[in-house]
């Protein structure tokens, strides 16, 4: 199925009811509610699809936005973190998406699932690859440098990401909802290609899957850390989703397909038909940026609109 979030509209809306038919006149007969869907925006929501007026397809953790936070934060609360208060956070807030998923008939919960703390190497590495390219020497080093105190540093933070998910993956096979661990954009981030291969054999592949995110996944292949082929051929079979958008180099995500750099057609081959496609474009975009677009991307992909 296709896809859009409301990453592009919720911040503009307060009636969800709303929010959701204005989706609908794009011509997506369903929706993923975004990590800045607000409590109040609920109530809408829920007259939208007990009305038949649109579908939801997943929820991105944290949905709805937790209390005290003005805005989308889908990292308020790390997985990862050192601090027992901020995992047992992540976990209250995660189990009430599950619950939230589950009330609207949604598949799946797309999941950020934290990072490794060490010295931010993304803004060098991307001014270095916006000025001299992925050849330059300085660049190569330096992501070198950074994958390698990465994988020093991670096992503590993922065996805290571990325990996290064994107190919230019982709640997602119980809902019925498939817990998709999202590709990070950023070298420190969790998981790492072999750790979501870790995670999938812990776990198993009816409970968590893996989301390709295009654009985080793109950013990594411009910087030259994974490809989406590799990405995509190691988790054929257990991909359940993905976010759809178009990428500028270096990082400059989130865009209508046509506004970057990426071949759709290149995902093609491993779209399949139970996959939940979602387009996440970011509030900037017009309505008429978007649409014609997303359809002819959508035939690239060898898939109906709104199978």
């Amino acid at each position: 199925m296709f896809a859009f979030s409301t990453c592009w509209n919720s911040h503009r809306h307060t009636d969800g009811r709303v929010m959701l038919n204005e989706i609908r006149t794009l011509g997506f007969e369903y929706t993923e509610l975004g990590h800045a869907t607000r409590v109040s925006l609920l109530e809408g929501i829920q007259q939208a699809v007990a009305a038949g007026e649109i579908k939801i397809s997943s929820l991105h953790n944290f949905c709805p936005v937790p209390p005290g936070m003005s805005g989308p934060a889908p990292d308020c609360y790390l997985p990862s973190s050192r601090s027992d208060r901020e995992r047992a956070s992540a976990v209250r807030h995660t189990l009430r998406t599950i619950d939230c998923a589950a009330s609207l008939g949604a598949k799946a919960v797309v999941l950020h699932l934290g990072r490794v703390e060490m010295r931010d190497y993304m803004p060098r590495l991307l001014r270095r690859y916006a000025g001299k390219g992925g050849f330059d020497l300085k660049f190569q080093r330096l992501r070198e440098k950074a994958i390698e105190r990465r994988a020093r540093k991670c096992q503590p933070y993922l065996d805290r990401v571990f325990r996290t998910l064994e107190a919230i993956v019982p709640r997602a096979k119980a809902a019925g909802v498939t817990l998709g661990m999202e590709t990070r954009l950023g070298i420190e981030g969790i998981p790492s290609d072999d750790e979501a291969g870790e995670i999938l054999r812990r776990f198993g592949s009816d409970a968590v899957g893996y989301w390709h995110d295009v654009g985080h996944a793109q950013v990594k292949e411009n910087l030259g850390v994974t490809n989406h082929e590799a990405l995509l051929g190691r988790f054929r079979g257990r991909t359940i989703g993905m976010h759809l958008q178009d990428v500028a180099p270096p990082a400059f995500d989130h865009r209508p397909p046509g506004l970057g750099t990426l071949d759709f057609k290149r995902l093609s081959r491993f779209v399949t038909d139970d996959m939940i496609l979602v387009w996440e474009i970011h509030h900037e975009w017009k309505a008429e940026q978007i649409v014609g677009s997303v359809k002819r991307a959508q035939e690239l992909l060898h898939s109906p609109v709104n199978a």
